[in-house]
């Protein structure tokens, strides 16, 4: 719904640059032209962040390396130690606003001018936003919002890095970080399970497929999808990565995102 409203309200803003027969005439061309395009959906993870420079959460110099799940991913830890949790994600949104979006970033932002783009992501970073990109859905939460302790879907944008232990929502709880704990429902899994089954071709980028239920949208794709895998660990016979267990046609790019992804959408746009 987000994302539709973005998207009508850009609309509506350059239709009423033109007359009402020139209106006409765009809508039922811009439906022409939308329905033409290919559908391409894009499933990121913590792989593309990466090669912006952040700490992912599950290799082995990862941030679980360092912190135990318990103490900082879960409702029960936001109770049991509040200091610590908002510290451990105001240092996650400080290391986000200093990176910068990298190729594999701009480069999906290039697909929108051929395909139908939305990119569903496990990661919690704007980059892609940053990058430009318009049809984003986040699975795990966003690390640039706060939201209330008392109903989640409560959500403000922070101004900066740094949260206040004390900040509170205008419901009168304290805020928290706007992140799916470990342990909490996934709000937008209908939306991306939605959008995997318009997919004409999808892209699975940097990630294990490890995290469920994330793991499962490759599950909703029709089978004569063909499926597009970014991700160095395809060279590596001791890699965690799952490979999706599907009928689709996979193609393999071995490479880091930021080399991967701008070959890929190189291929695709000359085809």
């Amino acid at each position: 719904l987000i994302i539709a409203f973005k998207i009508y309200t850009e609309i509506i803003a350059i239709l009423f640059a033109f007359n009402s027969k020139e209106r006409s005439f765009l809508i039922v061309l811009s439906i022409i032209l939308y329905q033409m395009k290919k559908t391409v959906v894009v499933l990121t993870g913590a792989g593309i962040s990466a090669d912006s420079g952040l700490a992912t959460f599950r290799n082995s110099d990862g941030l679980w390396a360092n912190h135990r799940v318990e103490d900082i991913c879960t409702v029960e830890a936001l109770y049991r130690n509040r200091d610590l949790v908002i510290d451990f994600y105001n240092h996650r949104r400080k290391e986000m606003l200093e990176a910068q979006p990298n190729a594999a970033h701009y480069s999906l932002v290039e697909l929108e001018e051929k395909f139908n783009t939305y990119i569903i992501t496990q990661n919690v970073d704007n980059l892609h936003e940053r990058a430009g990109s318009k049809n984003i859905v986040h699975l795990h939460g966003e690390l640039s919002k706060l939201c209330s302790t008392k109903d989640t879907s409560k959500t403000v944008e922070i101004d900066g890095w740094e949260q206040a232990k004390d900040s509170k929502h205008i419901d009168g709880s304290l805020l928290r970080p706007f992140i799916v704990f470990f342990g909490e429902p996934v709000p937008n899994m209908d939306i991306a399970v939605d959008i995997a089954r318009k997919a004409d071709i999808l892209f699975i980028i940097g990630t294990s497929l490890n995290v469920y239920p994330a793991a499962s949208l490759v599950n909703f794709v029709e089978n004569n999808v063909p499926i597009y895998i970014v991700d160095p660990a395809l060279n590596d016979k001791d890699s965690v990565l799952q490979y999706p267990n599907v009928p689709n046609i996979i193609y393999q790019y071995p490479y880091r995102a930021s080399v991967g992804v701008p070959l890929l959408v190189k291929d695709l746009l000359n085809k």
